[in-house]
């Protein structure tokens, strides 16, 4: 009989395996880089700004008033020095700041004709950007294992970059297991609807990956399993997500069809409520597969605890944290098992939610992750609990 793991121990497993196996980094065009992952820190390659700027319309001045107009600088312009006192250029804002300005006036507050600036005053903050205001050049900016997200985008082509060095998003498939699944049409007479099929796709490109197959549902023989696991392979998919079929019952076929293809478990069975049993197995060419057990809220807990981690080691990032948040009622303990109890926020607090059976899912629409319950302890209302945040896109989470 294989024990448990217990559930912090098989999250870093899974997140260190995916690290070892994660694919090498590749350069990839800004405009491609969105959801990916930064394979090197996002170091500077000039000061920010690289020249001084104008951050008003105005007059460059150099010397006391009155000024001669001698120009005008344009954002985009090269900017001649000013060499002599008593005179000054034009300057629109974002335009670059000739040496030898001494201020720059706001031409709502100066008093000029087409010949000179007879008389303004600099206000006491400057009103030009200086070179490295924002980064000196060499300053890292950004981690490597930082998700890059279109503000990242936008920092690096501000910083000169065209390519940004990064970890590719890992491409994932998903098999359903079971034989009494519907795909249309109303449960009944012993059908279930499929739930998990049209949803966790979802799930998995939130958590940033390329869904490239998806079969629902796959017959419950051993053929069936050894092939859809075959034909995700043959997908290109490096994470081969799997629901129900974990157990060792009658039509239960996981661990048979691992077996069957060589694979060796990284972590097989973990110390968790809902979600029991869970899986994480690796096939000779490399390829994970998480066995998700079939129950839907059991299904999420499984992907919380085991996908998103080695996810996480796959792309580079840092293994997902934690966040501590205040538990606005009773959470009760599982034993000797890690409880994780879905729970939504209201007020700053973390509060369980109805509708929490393994089958349901009532509860999860309604939830933005699961608070943990360490073994032997219980959740107390006032006290902190430690909250694993289900995957979402930007912008989702208020």
């Amino acid at each position: 009989m294989t024990l448990p793991i217990a559930w912090a121990d098989a999250r870093k497993t899974v997140f260190e395996a995916g690290s070892a196996a994660a694919p090498g980094p590749t350069p990839v065009p800004l405009v491609d880089a969105d959801g990916l992952t930064l394979a090197d820190p996002l170091v500077t390659l000039t000061d920010l700004p690289a020249f001084p700027t104008s951050s008003v319309d105005g007059w460059a001045v150099r010397g006391p008033a009155p000024w001669r107009i001698v120009g005008r600088v344009l954002a985009g312009d090269h900017a001649e020095p000013l060499t002599e006192p008593g005179t000054c250029v034009e300057i629109a804002t974002g335009g670059m700041v000739p040496a030898g300005t001494d201020a720059v006036i706001r031409i709502e507050e100066s008093d000029y004709d087409l010949d000179a600036v007879h008389k303004g005053t600099a206000r006491e903050l400057p009103d030009w950007r200086r070179p490295g205001e924002e980064a000196d050049r060499g300053d890292e900016l950004l981690p490597a294992g930082t998700p890059v997200t279109p503000g990242v985008i936008g920092l690096a082509a501000s910083c000169g970059y065209d390519t940004l060095t990064c970890r590719p998003a890992p491409k994932s498939a998903l098999l359903v297991f079971g034989d009494e699944l519907l795909t249309t049409g109303l449960p009944g007479d012993g059908r279930v609807r499929d739930a998990l099929g049209p949803s966790l796709p979802a799930w998995l490109r939130r958590a940033g990956t390329e869904v490239v197959h998806v079969r629902a549902p796959v017959g419950d023989t051993l053929a069936d399993h050894v092939a859809a696991l075959r034909a995700a392979v043959d997908a290109g998919a490096q994470v081969i997500c799997t629901t129900g079929g974990t157990m060792h019952g009658p039509v239960d076929h996981l661990h048979p069809a691992l077996a069957e293809l060589g694979a060796e478990y990284v972590v097989n069975t973990v110390a968790v409520r809902p979600g029991f049993p869970m899986l994480v197995a690796q096939l000779p060419g490399g390829q994970f597969v998480a066995g998700l057990p079939g129950n839907p809220q059991s299904t999420f807990v499984a992907l919380v605890s085991l996908v998103l981690p080695l996810l996480a080691g796959l792309t580079g990032r840092p293994l997902p944290p934690l966040s501590s948040v205040p538990l606005g009622a009773d959470v009760p303990g599982r034993g000797d098992f890690t409880h994780l109890a879905l729970v939504r926020l209201v007020d700053g607090r973390a509060h369980p939610v109805p509708h929490v059976g393994s089958s349901m899912l009532r509860g999860l629409a309604n939830s933005f992750g699961f608070a943990v319950v360490p073994p032997g302890a219980k959740g107390v209302a006032g006290e902190q609990a430690l909250v694993v945040p289900l995957p979402i896109l930007d912008g989702e989470r208020a």
